[in-house]
């Protein structure tokens, strides 16, 4: 583990934009230009169906919106980007030059997103246990980020014996699913626990309002690291308490960028300054033997 941490760089920072857009691309953009400017290299969007991927007891259900009331398949419909939408996205990151990719919660929405080619695919945590989706993904055989939210150790080693069986490159995400999650619910120890068990890499992908615990993770060896974020923590919507507006991000980016600096090679020596900082303390000499 010494090692590792001698040898830690930078890590692959990803903009869980989410839903946090509200449908409105208009803000998707504004977070895209977020996420560049505070120094992310990714961002990610959701992508579904909403009359295949809301669950059936789920759908009547009345909710509360900017919009009036409404049952929530109209709401997730309501937020829902269109073709048009993803188009411009598409178009707006490769301007911005900031890689984007979104995790698929159907199996046509999957197949929706392959025509962009983007580089990336991700595994929901809500979708781990979707088998039919998971060996969809994985014929894709691009790099697979997998959340680990509400799965056990059996659900994470059948999903990736789907990846393993397609040879898809795969980093699982040590996540909990709570939003915004307490500090207390972190466990972030589980992210030596999944490196021992599956022997690959793991990453972070976090939901509390904290920067606290992203640190940590870069520090237990993730090099990919996710974070929702939003232009405003009070904004109606689910996951915008758990985001990092700018500041936080923005700060996140800063600390992990010194971090490989400040702790250099690990070579204990005398550097240039320190002697010339002894030379004025040193006013001694030690007999020679």
């Amino acid at each position: 583990m010494i090692n590792n941490i001698l040898q830690l760089k930078k890590p692959f920072l990803i903009a869980e934009i989410g839903i946090n857009h509200n449908g409105s691309l208009k803000l998707a953009k504004q977070l895209i230009d977020l996420a560049k400017s505070s120094g992310f290299d990714a961002v990610k969007f959701q992508k579904r169906n909403p009359d295949i991927s809301t669950p059936e007891n789920q759908k009547d259900k009345i909710r509360s919106t900017p919009w009036g009331d409404m049952t929530y398949l109209n709401y997730k419909k309501k937020i829902e980007f269109k073709k048009e939408d993803f188009d411009e996205i598409d178009r707006y990151c490769k301007k911005k030059k900031i890689k984007w990719f979104a995790s698929a919660w159907d199996l046509e929405s999957q197949n929706f997103l392959r025509k962009y080619k983007n580089r990336f695919n991700k595994v929901a945590s809500a979708m781990l246990t979707n088998e039919k989706l998971l060996h969809q993904i994985a014929k894709e055989k691009k790099t697979t980020f997998i959340s680990t939210g509400m799965s056990t150790i059996k659900d994470i080693d059948k999903a990736l014996g789907i990846f393993k069986k397609y040879k898809c490159k795969y980093i699982l995400m040590h996540c909990v699913s709570n939003y915004p999650c307490p500090n207390e619910k972190l466990n972030l120890n589980a992210i030596i626990t999944l490196r021992k068990k599956f022997k690959c890499e793991i990453g972070y992908s976090g939901h509390e309002a904290d920067l606290s615990p992203s640190i940590l993770a870069f520090f237990l060896g993730c090099r990919y690291i996710e974070r929702h974020i939003t232009l405003d923590r009070s904004m109606w919507g689910t996951d915008q308490a758990a985001s990092l507006s700018e500041s936080g991000m923005q700060k996140l980016h800063s600390i992990l960028s010194k971090a490989s600096i400040i702790l250099g090679d690990g070579v204990k020596k005398i550097s240039k300054d320190e002697k010339k900082m002894l030379k004025k303390f040193k006013y001694w000499k030690n007999d020679k033997n």
